[in-house]
């Protein structure tokens, strides 16, 4: 597991930035904090962006976030092979509307905000991570409005070819189906990986303690910090 420092990005509106911080922290992993306007990420070569609603969720989940002068930073970075990037929740909205990662996240079918323990598996192995098998389990909290990934059809099935569907909400037991899926994302999608970037909207730095209701997020994030190449 790499103990490299990881920068952690604040928007305004970020409201799990610091519970990212801790969570990093309990592994044993210095943090380098960004602020939005900053223009670069100083020695990092990792970097979270964390859940929260920047800019109020106003125009849309992630939009003006997705447009900060930290984003053109973030983007380079991933763009020459140097930065390994985690967007969680709003951060996985932020990745989508900035191009990093491919689809959107929609209101939820029910329109209703969702914060609920939810069950998510490893679809598929992400190339760069070899501690996320296929079948892994994690129970992980959900809190958001707009969660439900989509994408053209014919776009999804692409991403599965090419093992870029990363999580899938499921049951205790890993079994997938509509039942399990809580915000109404197609194929049950919780999460992306494409290269070294990865979204998902379930918040692992929520889960990081059993008096909190899940260990699992450490475990998450300990698999993150393990992946290869570093």
């Amino acid at each position: 597991m790499s103990t490299e420092a990881v920068a952690v990005i604040t928007f305004p509106g970020s409201n799990c930035d610091d519970d990212t911080v801790m969570a990093l922290g309990r592994l044993g992993v210095p943090v380098v904090r960004r602020w939005y306007r900053d223009r670069d990420l100083g020695e990092a070569r990792r970097v979270v962006l964390p859940g929260g609603f920047s800019y109020g969720d106003y125009l849309r989940s992630g939009a003006l976030a997705a447009r900060a002068p930290i984003m053109d930073a973030v983007e380079d970075g991933v763009a020459t092979g140097r930065l390994t990037v985690l967007g969680i929740c709003n951060g996985f909205q932020i990745l989508c509307e900035r191009g990093l990662l491919p689809g959107a996240l929609r209101p939820n079918r029910d329109g209703r905000f969702r914060c609920t323990w939810e069950w998510v598996r490893v679809a598929t192995a992400p190339l760069h991570w070899p501690e996320f098998r296929p079948g892994t389990r994690f129970r992980l909290p959900i809190a958001h409005r707009e969660g439900a990934f989509t994408l053209p059809r014919a776009e999804l099935d692409r991403l599965w070819q090419e093992g870029a569907v990363f999580l899938q909400y499921c049951g205790p037991d890993g079994a997938v189906g509509d039942e399990y899926n809580p915000n109404g994302s197609m194929d049950q999608v919780a999460g992306i990986c494409r290269g070294r970037v990865m979204g998902l909207m379930p918040h692992p730095e929520r889960a990081v303690a059993a008096y909190l209701g899940s260990e699992d997020g450490l475990r998450f994030l300990r698999a993150w910090l393990a992946s290869e190449g570093e």
